[in-house]
């Protein structure tokens, strides 16, 4: 199976790719669009701030490429929010797989949240075998409010989309491999979709 990491400058890529290899797997770390679009199961990374992010996409044509995309795409943190239509955070236009804005925590809550939360109303492939209530790792401090492509919810102050789903395209708010055993299994649940 050949698994791709996207690397476009903006990433958590070794902790990604040090979590694959302790599944079994083996990761590439690449920009390559042929390699891309060749790749079993791509991985979309992401830590920093989304309008350069989206700028770094822009500049090697992934924008055009990840939406395309027709195997399974896990995107994390960033990664996540970019796949969506937009973010407040540098009033950046998103890919538009999920169809929702990525907005800010409000000034009454403390930002970013940091450490460990708990995931529930799991709904998707990717929560097999993993119990509601697990807990999970983040660091943001945008989110993506609870729409239709929901996968799983966090409550920070109010409930929100820890995960999202369409088609094959999967999002996760919080950081897979930094989230102990619970992550392990979703990484795997992931690296097992047929």
């Amino acid at each position: 199976m050949k698994i791709v990491i996207l690397d476009y400058g903006a990433g958590n890529i070794q902790s990604i790719k040090f979590a694959i290899q302790r599944l079994g797997y083996k990761a590439v770390l690449t920009d390559d669009i042929e390699e891309i679009l060749a790749a079993d199961k791509v991985i979309f990374p992401g830590v920093g701030e989304a309008s350069s992010a989206m700028e770094k996409l822009r500049s090697s044509g992934l924008d055009t490429i990840i939406p395309q995309l027709e195997q399974p795409v896990l995107g994390i943190c960033l990664g996540m929010q970019l796949m969506c239509n937009g973010s407040t955070e540098g009033n950046t236009k998103g890919l538009g797989i999920f169809d929702l804005d990525v907005v800010r925590f409000p000034e009454t809550v403390k930002v970013p949240q940091i450490g460990w939360n708990q995931i529930e109303q799991l709904k998707t492939i990717l929560f097999k075998e993993v119990p509601e209530k697990s807990h999970i790792y983040l660091v943001h401090s945008y989110y993506a409010p609870l729409s239709s492509d929901t996968a799983a919810s966090c409550e920070y102050a109010f409930p929100y989309s820890a995960a999202l789903q369409k088609d094959n395209f999967y999002g996760v708010q919080f950081h897979p491999e930094k989230s102990s055993d619970v992550g392990s299994k979703i990484l795997k649940n992931f690296l097992e979709l047929g």
